[in-house]
């Protein structure tokens, strides 16, 4: 069956870096587009970032200049490399696979990770 699974999150600073990885299986991988979502306390989920199978990407505004999206399609590894982290940052942070290829916000993606916490103190 198909796994998503994801790492990296953690407690850091404002200002700090840190980066996701996840962890696909049971998938073609490089078929599928790849996102990154969140969700903070009492906040509906939002976009983070998204690649499509062919590595177009895609970012929420608040995290334009900030966060990197990029995959490794012959590890089925999507990463998140986020940088300037702000306490607004702080948010369960879930992996998304979608069989749909090309990222479009109308698409709902199939599959999702449990999803990994990341802190920003200030």
């Amino acid at each position: 069956q198909v796994q998503v699974v994801e790492s990296g999150g953690g407690l850091v600073q404002a200002g700090g870096s840190l980066r996701l990885s996840c962890a696909a299986s049971g998938l073609t991988f490089g078929r599928y587009a790849m996102g990154w979502y969140r969700q903070a306390p009492g906040k509906e989920r939002e976009l983070v970032a998204a690649i499509s199978s062919g590595g177009r990407t895609y970012y929420g505004e608040s995290v334009k200049g900030r966060f990197a999206i990029s995959r490794d399609n012959a590890k089925n590894t999507v990463y998140l490399q986020m940088n300037s982290l702000k306490p607004e940052d702080t948010a369960v942070y879930y992996c998304a696979a979608g069989s749909f290829g090309s990222y479009s916000p109308r698409y709902v993606f199939d599959y999702w990770g449990q999803g990994t916490q990341v802190t920003v103190s200030s």
